[in-house]
């Protein structure tokens, strides 16, 4: 049994869902966005609440259950208040900077590195280590982070990389000297 999709979401102030056929659209203050409806799925928009249920209780249907319940309350979540992942940069002598919309990496290697976030994504840079990716679709800003993250992924011998803030990466030792 479900207990993710089985829990009620509540539609916050500001938000609207409606369901045509086999989509969910959901509109809010900050945009809207979309997500296609899974055969057997059902979704019950009454009274400010939104309930999701299944045809059987067949694995897939079971997964898809959950699934369609964290993605309706995602996308209210990111209608209303929007996602914000922040990064860091560790390395010395790396930093990032703002041109336009673009971000632009100092990251070691013999040239800038310009990024050209998606749309719908926006790139704030706090400092020259530290920026934040943020947007309405969860996923998007989670992917966009992952691209930018690859740039220069954290390495575990000395740290160096580009990092969530506060995310633990786990240092391995050195060689050690022959005797």
């Amino acid at each position: 049994m479900s207990r993710i999709g089985n829990k009620a979401i509540e539609i916050p102030k500001g938000a609207s869902i409606t369901i045509s056929g086999d989509k969910i659209l959901v509109k809010g203050t900050k945009g809207e966005l979309s997500t296609p409806l899974m055969p057997g799925i059902t979704v019950d928009v009454s009274e400010g609440h939104v309930k999701v249920s299944r045809a059987s209780d067949e694995k897939q249907q079971k997964a898809w259950h959950g699934m369609t319940r964290a993605l309706i309350a995602n996308m209210l979540t990111g209608v209303t208040t929007g996602f914000t992942k922040t990064m860091e940069i560790v390395g010395v002598g790396w930093r990032a900077a703002a041109q336009g919309k673009k971000l632009v990496l100092n990251l070691g290697y013999s040239h800038p590195i310009e990024f050209d976030p998606p749309e719908g994504i926006e790139i704030k840079v706090e400092n020259p280590i530290k920026f934040h990716v943020s947007g309405i679709d969860k996923e998007l800003v989670g992917q966009t982070c992952a691209i930018i993250k690859q740039f220069r992924p954290p390495e575990p011998y000395h740290g160096k990389g580009i990092r969530f803030e506060n995310e633990y990466i786990a240092r391995k030792a050195g060689k050690t000297g022959a005797k």
